[in-house]
């Protein structure tokens, strides 16, 4: 049988490139573990100019194949293509649009629920209409007078605030405020990641993360792992990916009921198939000390780094990551 030929895309230009680069080491060392895969590995870059690992300029056309611009090079067709870009994009939805164009199939959430989730304000509009608990917010498309005033009150009512750029990702133009002469400022910097704004009433509660997969065709969402930062901070983009990180992880939360653990796991397959999620996807919760869950944030290509929790989750719920993904690309080409 012929082996697929599979693209791994990688990059993107953003501020998660580097993590990305990452990430997409764990995917060429998972489908080396398989016969069934011929792997190109090609990396994008802020320029949108791709580039093969050993530097030659290429294109992925739309005859579905990666053409060289050294034309002794001959050109690789692509059955399959993995984007493992985290952030715009792949998060974006960008890139699967044109995948969706060319009609390649392709790994991951498909372009409008990448697109839904990845804008923090659209991704809770989608949560309240699902009926899912989530934190109080309020939304910013502007910088000025007004927005200002917004963020001083919700300030005077809230007595802490999340300042988040709406279109970013692993926490990027994330801040947290104590201190409200600190506003304007970091409105300012959350503005510059993003033309939209959301602020979010802190929330003092546990932070837990439950990995949605589909498996031979079921929907699987494991038990909740837990994140537990160093004191009074949040996991942060540093804090996620720093080798000296004080943030520990936990592949499954402990002192935690089996009830709130089937609650948070019941949300998590609900808001999967709610928004049309595909494949995989990292949705997080916050727990409060009086046991409120409310749904923070779902990561549509969560990051597969020798820290990162998806694969630790998917691995303790007891798949292999390697079968796991070469069922998906399979049963995809065969429909």
């Amino acid at each position: 049988m012929p082996k697929i030929n599979l693209l791994l895309i990688c990059g993107g230009g953003g501020a998660e490139h580097d993590i990305s680069l990452m990430s997409v080491k764990f995917f060429e060392t998972s489908l080396a573990q398989s016969d069934k895969f011929s792997v190109l590995r090609i990396e994008l870059d802020k320029n949108g100019q791709y580039k093969s690992t050993d530097g030659q300029l290429c294109e992925l056309t739309n005859r579905r194949e990666v053409r060289f611009e050294n034309e002794a090079i001959s050109p690789w067709p692509v059955d399959y293509v993995i984007p493992c870009i985290h952030g715009y994009p792949a998060e974006t939805g960008d890139i699967q649009s044109y995948f969706n164009l060319i009609k390649l199939p392709y790994f991951g959430c498909e372009s409008e629920a990448s697109s839904n989730c990845f804008n923090k304000i659209t991704a809770k509009m989608w949560f309240s209409a699902l009926g899912i608990p989530n934190t109080p917010y309020i939304f910013l498309h502007q910088l000025d007078d007004a927005a200002i005033s917004q963020a001083q009150n919700a300030f005077d009512q809230w007595g802490s605030l999340f300042i988040k750029a709406a279109s970013q990702g692993s926490s990027v133009g994330c801040y947290k405020v104590d201190d409200k002469d600190k506003i304007v400022d970091t409105l300012t910097q959350a503005f510059e990641y993003s033309p939209y704004v959301i602020i979010e009433q802190t929330v003092v509660a546990r932070e837990l993360e439950v990995a949605v997969y589909e498996y031979q065709g079921q929907l699987i969402a494991t038990k909740p792992g837990e994140i537990v930062c160093d004191s009074n901070s949040f996991y942060t983009f540093d804090e996620k990916y720093d080798s000296n990180s004080k943030a520990k992880t936990y592949v499954e939360a402990i002192n935690i009921s089996d009830e709130l653990s089937d609650t948070i796991r019941q949300y998590a397959l609900k808001v999967f198939k709610g928004m049309k999620l595909r494949h995989l996807s990292r949705i997080d919760f916050f727990l409060t000390a009086n046991n409120e869950i409310l749904l923070n944030e779902i990561n549509t290509f969560p990051g597969l780094t020798p820290i990162s929790m998806f694969p630790k989750m998917l691995a303790h719920n007891g798949h292999n990551f390697v079968d796991y993904l070469s069922n998906i690309i399979v049963s995809q080409l065969a429909e």
